[in-house]
């Protein structure tokens, strides 16, 4: 990721691979620990809700690990080039390590003291072929950040990836694969031993090493194929008398292995998505847990073996018991091999809509980083085989208030003619979704280019549109009228229109915002049509390139219709003057309009690489540039209005201060832009606690209350700013630390009465004259109760209090006075 320049800075956000690193299971299985783009994620294994989200690390995580020697803490490593130690059940961060290179994964042990391991590239480049496992040797300070720069190689030429890496038994050895050879490092007496393979065996099988284990308590590696076999690595600490055995049951390549915690048995999973137990000493034995719904990425064990989980290649975690039976599904943002549909905003719930599981819709909360729901479009079984031309869902598009969804669905074998089905989909209140209200098959005769809804569509007096575009040639406008015969009631939607431009392609279609127009290009044309009686208004010509993005400006800029070509040109076209208002050479792949502004975001790629420039079409200067927003070419972005407009205090900022650019990259990463600091993004479990100022004080919110607001109300009740200090480095150590690494609760208790004792030459300072004191009665009657209350202390007290109790002066017996007098009785309430 290429940092972002000023103070916007591009995050991975809501989305992220959940299966990108093997998840961890806690000592107690109760949690499991992902990693997710910048950030980790605290699951509960019972309900699947996330508890926690570890942030600090500024770039992506790459690998995380429980700390052998505390099971409630966790390292982690980044791109950023830093390992982190995690109290992950309280989400605070305890101290960071600054490495100064770039980290692939991470590995501990239990036999490494103050030492954990990591891949690294030899030349500190990500894109590099050559890594390396080396150790870090973590120095011990109370700084909050470290330098960690002594690192010593371990392995050479290793592969990139973290599963053909691992560590043997009590941490005598480590195991790592490579093409066609396996190489094991012993750490006592600093020997590698190298095992090769042939490429191929007598049958032509690839042999190329996938995924690396070892049994946790006997010296066995077990090792992953290319042509789908297992092997068993046994008396390897003997160079020439090594011995394995092989077993095969996937048809494709293992993708991942690993032994049970008490090493009885141990798992593997493919693309076959299913999961396979082979019993340890007798693998004849296999027990199958088939239908996980796609391939298997990774597999994990939990420390106690009460737990399995697998993680998929659609963004998914399935957590599974020791008989096979999966417990509950965390699902992320569904990764496909396309999106097709792109990325749409459902105006109901804000959800980011775009293709799911094969066939389906998915609605994904990006507030809450969780899928809402699937809808099934195609309705159809979906065969897993390669090869296999099967139907897709292409398009999808909203009303403007999400009443009514449009997809398209499309099929086509070789050089047959495409199969095509539109489906209009009408939302039930009752049901809380989407349910089919017409089906139209073959609404054109070839590939549908595009659609759209008339923003007007739900206007209680205007009648709901939408516009489609095909490769035949055609727009065709579609509308909603009384389909009710004698059997029942009923709306479906019917062609009203069918419009051409000299049998030119059509490509793109838009309304204008109060749908009073609608435009479509027809290849190098841009034509301009009034949408009640679909009379052909004006068109507009370009330099020569086919219209690539069409879109009208909105708000003040909705006299202005907007085009780029594929030929790198950018055209603003004035609609009342029907003149070309200004243009630009830019290489533009997409031109999203921001619904609630005159914004135009617009992504530029060119070299490798996409810009982003925001501007309004009254003004061809742009309001905010941004080079090299990320490699490669951008996908997708969309707009994504907020829930509470944001304050951004530049002026070339805000753009971002009502909605969201979101961008899909080709590697299928959610990125946004954002004006937060990672400071800022700091989860609140790691902050200290606030009490706001509405709240009304209650003896133990005076303990955790801001500073600034104390030193208010110490001076409006006159005492002293100092008489606050006594007592907060203690209490602040008692409050602020988890529960689980406190002191013994006598040490605790006599710390924090000492803390609180007040000195002698502190109680004889006089109270300053400006404070304005009670009425004259009220002093009197506080006066003889103190009193009153002194005598029998003074009667009750040991004598050795006497040497160490401080005098109260009298406005301090006053204030204790009123404390008392103070009605609580509210707190019963709770």
């Amino acid at each position: 990721m290429v940092p972002a320049t000023a103070d916007i800075r591009v995050v991975r956000c809501g989305g992220s691979r959940l299966s990108f690193r093997r998840s961890l299971f806690t000592a107690d299985s109760r949690y499991l620990l992902c990693v997710s783009g910048d950030y980790i994620k605290v699951f509960s294994t019972i309900t699947e809700e996330c508890l926690h989200v570890l942030q600090g690390h500024c770039n992506l995580v790459t690998g995380i690990q429980l700390n052998p020697k505390n099971h409630l803490q966790l390292y982690s490593c980044s791109l950023d080039g830093s390992i982190k130690l995690w109290d992950f059940m309280d989400g605070i961060l305890i101290k960071t390590f600054l490495v100064g290179c770039k980290l692939l994964e991470l590995y501990t042990s239990s036999a490494a003291e103050d030492s954990v391991f990591a891949i690294s590239s030899q030349d500190n480049n990500e894109d590099s072929e050559i890594f390396q496992l080396v150790s870090v040797k973590l120095p011990k300070s109370t700084e909050q950040e470290v330098e960690a720069k002594e690192l010593s190689v371990i392995l050479e030429d290793i592969s990139r990836s973290p599963k053909c890496t691992a560590f043997g038994r009590d941490g005598k050895f480590v195991a790592s694969g490579k093409s066609f050879r396996l190489s094991v490092y012993f750490f006592k007496n600093r020997k590698v031993h190298r095992f090769p393979l042939s490429a191929a065996n007598k049958k032509g099988n690839n042999n190329t090493f996938t995924c690396v284990a070892c049994h946790p308590k006997e010296d066995c590696i077990a090792t992953g194929h290319e042509d789908g076999r297992i092997r068993l690595w046994r008396n390897f600490h003997h160079k020439q008398e090594y011995t394995f055995s092989s077993l095969h049951w996937h048809h494709d390549r293992v993708i991942d292995v690993i032994f049970s915690t008490e090493g009885t048995s141990f798992l593997s999973g493919g693309i076959e998505s299913v999961l396979v137990q082979w019993r340890y000493g007798a693998e004849i034995e296999k027990e199958f847990l088939p239908r996980l719904g796609t391939a298997i990425e990774h597999i994990s064990a939990s420390p106690d073996g009460a737990l399995y989980c697998t993680s998929h290649s659609d963004n998914k975690i399935m957590i599974i018991q020791p008989n096979l039976r999966v417990s509950s599904v965390i699902q992320g943002l569904v990764k496909g091999e396309q999106i097709k549909t792109g990325l749409v905003v459902d105006p109901r719930t804000q959800a980011l809509v775009l293709n799911g599981k094969p066939g389906h819709l998915q609605f994904y909360s990006l507030q809450r980083d969780k899928q809402l729901y699937n809808l099934d479009i195609v309705q159809q079984e979906y065969i897993h085989q390669t090869g296999l031309n099967q139907t897709e869902l292409v398009k999808c598009a909203f009303s403007a208030r999400g009443i009514w969804l449009a997809t398209v669905e499309q099929r086509q074998e070789n050089n047959a003619e495409v199969e095509l089905q539109m489906k209009l989909w009408e939302y039930e209140e009752a049901n809380q979704s989407f349910v089919l209200n017409t089906r139209i098959n073959m609404p054109h005769e070839d590939q549908i280019t595009s659609l759209c809804f008339s923003d007007t569509d739900d206007q209680e007096n205007g009648i709901p549109t939408l516009v489609t575009t095909g490769r035949d040639g055609r727009f065709k406008a579609w509308v909603l009228s009384d389909d009710s015969d004698i059997y029942k009631q009923s709306m479906a939607w019917s062609c009203d229109f069918v419009g051409t431009y000299h049998n030119y392609e059509a490509t793109n279609c838009c309304f204008s915002e109060d749908g009073s127009l609608l435009a479509v290009s027809f290849e190098e044309i841009v034509t301009v049509w009034e949408s009640c009686t679909w009379e052909l208004k004006c068109t507009f010509c370009q330099p020569p390139g086919k219209i690539r993005n069409l879109c009208f400006g909105r708000l003040n800029c909705s006299k202005f219709l907007l085009g780029a070509t594929d030929n790198g040109f950018l055209c603003c076209w004035n609609l009342l003057s029907c003149e070309l208002q200004w243009s630009a050479q830019l290489n533009i792949v997409i031109l999203q309009p921001d619904p609630l502004s005159e914004n135009i975001a617009a992504v530029s790629w060119l070299s490798e690489k996409s810009d982003l420039f925001v501007f309004k079409p009254d003004e061809p200067r742009p309001l905010y540039v941004q080079k090299g927003v990320c490699r490669g070419k951008i996908q997708w972005a969309v707009f994504v209005p907020r829930d509470i407009p944001e304050s951004v205090g530049s002026e070339k900022h805000q753009w971002l201060n009502r909605s969201q650019l979101y961008f899909l990259t080709e590697t299928q990463d959610l990125m946004m832009f954002s004006t937060e600091s990672p400071e800022d993004r700091l989860t609140p479990l790691s902050k200290q606690l606030a009490v706001e100022e509405s709240v009304p004080v209650t003896p133990f919110q005076q303990l955790l209350r801001k500073p600034h607001r104390q030193e208010k109300m110490d001076l409006d009740l006159g005492r002293a700013s100092s008489l606050k200090a006594h007592g907060s480095v203690a209490i602040k150590e008692l409050l602020s630390t988890p529960a689980h690494v406190l002191p013994a609760a006598s040490v605790l208790c006599s710390m924090f009465i000492n803390s609180l004792l007040i000195s002698k030459h502190e109680s004889s300072k006089e109270v300053p004259d400006e404070v304005e004191m009670e009425s004259e009665t009220g002093m009197e009657d506080s006066d003889e109760e103190m009193d009153s209350t002194a005598r029998k202390q003074e009667v009750t007290a040991p004598s050795y209090m006497d040497e160490t109790s401080p005098q109260l002066s009298k406005y301090q017996e006053r204030e204790l006075k009123r404390l008392r007098k103070k009605d609580y009785s509210w707190i019963s309430t709770l």
